[in-house]
């Protein structure tokens, strides 16, 4: 029996929990009783992971709801090789087989759909996703499939909705914690006879515990599932967040604040206000060897900043905008010999946007930046980006164990690009004229798996990526020399990988090797400037070790563990200036994730966990002469049900009040003084909470 056979709502909501948890695939060998993983970020739709040729890390919905995180941070880390720090409220940067980095390395979906369009990328995109009500997110790590272009370098991140559920339902989860933390989580939903609709509603508050760091978030999701009599389905997601930040972001402090006053923010005059919207409508039609897909979405982000990284060296505030219409259309076809796939498609996006920049005058007392008054316009623009990437995916399988992978993309993207102002060729504000930028790109993609037995496979890969630069660093100049003519990145990736399963214990292995050539590269001047360039080439190399063991009917262990290497191969930003053969900065060499989780009797069907989080060091500068020494932290988590429809649940973050920085940073005597500057982490922090469903 297939799913599709099956009578709705069980139809729509076994096809929704298959995006985020294993189950029983029909047309495989279970005679060992192992469970079959899927995996549903490659094609766009659930397929066996044991057949799909790269490293594929999920956290479950069970897991999120576990943890209910209060940063993406703390469900992001429990993937191998997976980093995202806190940079206030919910931002954060990200570092998957790349440094801990800004830049546009990472695509970001939501049900398979860019959560923004490639010419207007957000580093914290994971905060205009409603995480904590999610059915799970799914890292595809290493360059994307056929199906995605731009932007997917580092890895692919899907974030997925919760289905409606089968039944009335209601939740409420209400907490507390440290710092004014207050957060409110709300669900409910039902399903007909050819309906099923879930809403949620996301209400969160912090005070933050570095001074002017409060925090507000208002984030809704509303789905609707549809089962048609021609057996179609629709889902329609309409997405919404609203961010409003005191923030100071990675603020820095100097070695002495750090250490003796952490709490202390030099810039409480930074600000972040942040709108996203999203709706999206996914048609599908599946017949016994067909599936048609059509998904048109519109989206709109907005935001304002006053950005504190840039208070030293160049004063500004800004409001960016822009809007999209976009469309996925996808074919595939299965054929009988070699059980063979076909996937062909089209994405289309549309995409226009805005920047408005001011200077501003910032008063200083001390360290601290107390207030500031806007003056002249530096950049008045606008930008429309528009792509259009048909894609070709083969899949067969020649022997019963062998299955093989072939993809090709071909990417044409342009911004057209209007100076509102004058054009300016000299100074730290140049504007360049208006203009057209195009960017044609072909991506092939080359993947095979094997089944050396029931409960062991192994892959091997090879997969070309890319990334355009963003609208804002062609057409924001900077003092940079020239911006428009950037090249796109270019990424060769190659990686072999084992998964399986060894009485109780399931692993995954993989071992990668990444060359960028071309890559945008930001150079720090003397004077804390920066100059943005194509560098020549960097180097990606390391291992990725995952593992879920069952020590006893009560107690499991989560091992997640990367050691990587990050290298500038060939960069030489000025004549007098060399950092070829370097590590690149902000560039860990390790990174550990253990739980230990503990479910006795005693705890009514609860469980508790204790985790251990260890950051390796990594070098603070591009010239290599200082390094951030690692750091360990512990987090402990406990929930207990009252009842079937209620439990209390707590959790204690950094348990042993380590201080450690999320960021830092070196920099050399020149214009200024030399500096040491670290981002402080959170100290101990407490939470509690109630869950109630009715």
């Amino acid at each position: 029996m297939r799913i599709k056979d099956l009578h709705w709502p069980v139809t729509m909501t076994a096809l929704s929990l298959c995006l985020s948890i294993p189950v029983m695939a029909a047309d495989v060998d279970i005679t060992n009783k192992a469970r079959a993983e899927i995996t549903v970020t490659g094609t766009r739709e659930a397929v066996l992971k044991s057949e799909t040729p790269s490293t594929v890390s999920n956290v479950p919905a069970a897991d999120v709801q576990a943890v209910k995180p209060a940063h993406p941070s703390e469900v992001m880390r429990r993937m191998p090789g997976v980093h995202v720090n806190v940079t206030g409220g919910e931002g954060h940067m990200t570092a998957i087989r790349q440094p801990i980095t800004t830049k546009a390395l990472y695509l970001y979906l939501e049900d398979g759909i860019p959560t923004r369009s490639t010419g207007f990328f957000n580093h914290n995109a994971l905060y205009e996703v409603n995480i904590p009500q999610s059915a799970g997110i799914e890292v595809s790590k290493g360059p994307g499939t056929a199906l995605f272009g731009s932007d997917a370098i580092g890895a692919v991140i899907n974030v997925m909705t919760n289905p409606p559920p089968l039944e009335p339902e209601v939740s409420l989860a209400a907490e507390a914690g440290g710092d004014g933390w207050q957060r409110l989580l709300l669900s409910g939903g039902n399903s007909s006879e050819s309906d099923g609709v879930r809403a949620d509603l996301n209400i969160t508050h912090t005070d933050g515990w570095r001074e002017a760091t409060e925090y507000d978030r208002y984030s809704g999701t509303l789905r609707w599932d549809r089962y048609l009599n021609n057996g179609a389905n629709l889902k329609t997601v309409f997405s919404t967040s609203k961010i409003d930040q005191q923030t100071a972001g990675s603020s820095r402090l100097l070695k002495a604040d750090y250490r003796n006053n952490p709490t202390l923010n030099y810039t409480p005059i930074s600000l972040r206000n942040v709108e996203a919207f999203r709706l999206s409508t996914a048609y599908e039609q599946e017949s016994a060897n067909t599936l048609l897909s059509i998904t048109p979405y519109v989206r709109r982000n907005s935001m304002e900043l006053l950005p504190n990284w840039a208070l030293s060296y160049d004063p500004t505030i800004y409001e960016t905008e822009n809007d999209s219409l976009g469309l996925l259309l996808k074919y595939r076809k299965d054929i009988a010999p070699y059980k063979t796939r076909i996937i062909v498609g089209t994405d289309l996006d549309y995409s226009p946007g805005s920047r408005l920049e001011h200077r501003i005058t910032a008063t200083k007392e001390g360290n601290i930046y107390t207030r500031f008054t806007q003056n002249e316009l530096l950049y008045d623009y606008d930008a429309a980006f528009f792509g259009v990437s048909p894609y070709f995916h083969l899949e067969a399988s020649p022997t019963e164990k062998l299955r093989l992978n072939a993809g090709l993309r071909y990417d044409h993207m342009t911004y057209n690009y209007d100076n509102n102002l004058s054009v300016v060729a000299i100074g730290n504000h140049r504007r360049p004229a208006d203009t057209r930028v195009d960017f044609d790109h072909l991506s092939p993609k080359l993947g095979a798996t094997y089944a050396f037995s029931p409960t062991l496979n192994g892959f091997a890969s090879y997969r070309h990526g890319f990334r355009v630069p963003s609208a804002s660093q062609l057409f924001r100049q900077g003092k940079s020399s020239n911006t428009v003519d950037l090249d796109a990145i270019k990424v060769d990736s190659y990686e072999v990988g084992l998964r399986g399963k060894a009485g109780n214990i399931n692993y995954e292995a993989s071992l990668y090797y990444m060359s960028k050539d071309d890559d945008i590269l930001t150079f720090r001047e003397a004077d804390g400037s920066r100059t943005t360039m194509n560098a020549g080439e960097t180097l990606h190399r390391g291992i990725e070790l995952g593992a879920e063991i069952a020590l006893t009917s009560e107690l499991e262990l989560g091992i997640s563990y990367a050691y990587a290497k990050h290298t500038y191969e060939n960069w030489q930003p000025n004549t007098t200036t060399n950092f070829s053969g370097n590590e690149m900065e902000s560039a860990p060499r390790q990174i550990i994730n253990t739980r230990l989780n503990y479910h006795p009797a005693i705890l009514n069907g609860g469980r508790a966990e204790l985790e251990w989080v260890s950051l390796g060091s990594y070098w603070m500068d591009q010239g290599n002469s200082h390094r951030y020494d690692d750091h360990d932290l512990l987090n402990l988590r406990i929930n207990y049900p009252l009842a079937d429809s209620l439990q209390i649940y707590g959790r204690i973050t950094n348990l042993s009040d380590e201080r450690y920085a999320t960021a830092a940073s070196y920099s050399p005597a020149g214009f200024g003084p030399e500096k040491f500057e670290f981002a402080p982490g959170q100290q101990r922090t407490f939470y509690l909470g109630v869950d109630y469903t009715f």
